[in-house]
């Protein structure tokens, strides 16, 4: 989704040949997460919550004809306080049929889209609670219907289908129990824990996200899909399709298992679920969620037809480390998901191709920015802001941030960047980060001061 509500589909198909455009589209559609429901602060100066969602448990049920949905949800938080007396959680357009603790209806107001409820007893310091919220609505956002297709997947600005504190820094593991006619196939994040035949034709399909994420990244996609399943390592590799055959996905998706090989090596850390799930959807979508990733139908024949064009799947499975594990911290530091994510994915074409397809990319990006920068709109990559970015802004978080790691890659050479590389993804697995815990350990890798390098091209300061 983006600022004017206009995504991949809304749009010619002759956008989707140029690689620069669909970087575009992917920065593009994730506008929507800070114009609704969020707001950017400096990391250094963010307070202390109040309380801390460790817990999201959901059931939900979406009716793709009417392009609605009806939820019952529960919300497991610890206070970090001794005296809370209400939470505050992001609740977009939603409509709240009733909020309860206990089975005792609880107080609440709407703000906005924020929805405040308030507890008769405060809760103490680190006492856990729990809320159950039921809801229904028709999201403008964040989610998308495509009737005729029987599909229906999310893309982001969770807040907009079910309630959650929608902030990057934010993490918790998540229970999903998706409810489907029977006809359609459900992809959720984590593990499928189980399914089970419910009255009239319906399906439960119940998954189990162990590993905290984001909310921003929490997600499903539901169509008439066809499935293929291949095991690699430790992993299932899955692959989702209404309009390709089996032989056609596994060509598609091949190198799928080489990628994961290749951002374990250099991550130094495992992928982290049990299974990843590639689906190919309706629309223009381009979106990584934890443990899966929804991607437009053209993206397969676009490889089928170039084995090359594996810039866009490649770039959403490196998110798995870089973006969803370690997480820019607030959206003034996106650069560093998406920076890393799409260098990391020229990085992989590099290893399968060759020198000569890694710097193809390596010249595009850096030709992306020289264009944003000779039109006088170059800025820091650590934003003071991300609340209205624009396409200039987009162009650098993705194109300059790639191609300062490129720079970075040769300024400190081949080995210790990797090493660095490899610190900096161990060490914030699994947490939040800013630029300077990235910059900090790709000088503890080298030993040598990066300040004047990180000055010049991520702060845009003068020496």
């Amino acid at each position: 989704m983006v600022a004017n509500e206009r995504t991949w589909t809304d749009w010619p198909n002759w956008i989707t040949v140029s690689p620069t455009m669909k970087r575009w589209f992917l920065v593009t559609t994730f506008v929507g997460l800070v114009l609704f429901g969020q707001t950017s602060t400096q990391s250094t100066q963010q307070p202390q919550p109040a309380f801390d969602v460790i817990d999201y448990n959901l059931r939900l049920e979406p009716d793709i004809a009417n392009k609605s949905l009806t939820g019952k949800e529960r919300i497991k938080f610890i206070s970090r306080t001794a005296t809370l007396t209400q939470i505050e959680v992001n609740c977009g357009e939603l409509i709240i049929d009733s909020v309860k603790e206990n089975n005792i209806a609880r107080k609440y107001v709407r703000a906005g889209q924020k929805l405040i409820v308030s507890f008769d007893r405060p809760a103490r310091l680190n006492e856990t609670r729990e809320l159950e919220i039921e809801y229904h609505g028709a999201p403008r956002r964040g989610i998308r219907f495509f009737p005729d297709r029987q599909q229906v997947y999310t893309i982001f600005s969770t807040s907009q289908w079910m309630l959650c504190v929608d902030e990057p820094d934010d993490r918790a593991t998540f229970s999903f129990d998706l409810i489907l006619p029977a006809n359609l196939t459900g992809v959720a994040n984590g593990r499928l824990a189980n399914k089970r035949q419910l009255p009239n034709k319906k399906i439960s399909w119940e998954w189990q996200q162990d590993a905290t994420n984001p909310t921003y990244v929490f997600g499903f996609s539901v169509g008439k899909f066809r499935t293929v399943s291949e095991r690699h390592g430790h992993v299932e590799l899955r692959y989702l399709s209404e309009q390709y055959t089996d032989d056609e996905l596994r060509r598609i998706f091949r190198e799928t298992a080489d990628m994961i090989d290749f951002y374990e090596e250099r991550a130094g850390v495992r992928y982290a679920d049990p299974v990843y799930t590639q689906v190919l959807a309706a629309g223009g979508v381009e979106q990584e969620m934890s443990s899966f990733t929804a991607l437009r139908e053209t993206y397969g024949r676009d490889v089928l037809a170039n084995e090359r064009a594996i810039w866009l799947g490649a770039h959403e499975l490196a998110h798995q480390w870089w973006g969803n594990m370690v997480t820019n911290r607030d959206w003034t530091h996106f650069w560093l998901n998406e920076g890393i994510a799409s260098f990391m994915a020229s990085a992989y074409k590099e290893r399968r191709f060759g020198r000569e397809e890694y710097m193809k990319d390596v010249a595009e990006y850096r030709a992306n920015y020289e264009k944003v920068h000779d039109a006088g709109k170059d800025r820091s990559l650590v934003f003071p802001d991300w609340n209205s970015p624009t396409r200039e802004d987009r162009t650098l978080v993705y194109d300059k941030g790639a191609y300062v790691i490129h720079l970075l890659r040769q300024e400190m050479g081949e080995r210790d960047f990797w090493n660095g590389i490899r610190r900096y993804t161990k060490k914030y697995f699994g947490k939040s980060v800013v630029t300077s815990d990235f910059q900090k350990e790709m000088e503890a890798a080298s030993n040598v001061s990066l300040k004047q390098f990180f000055d010049r091209w991520v702060y845009l300061r003068q020496s």
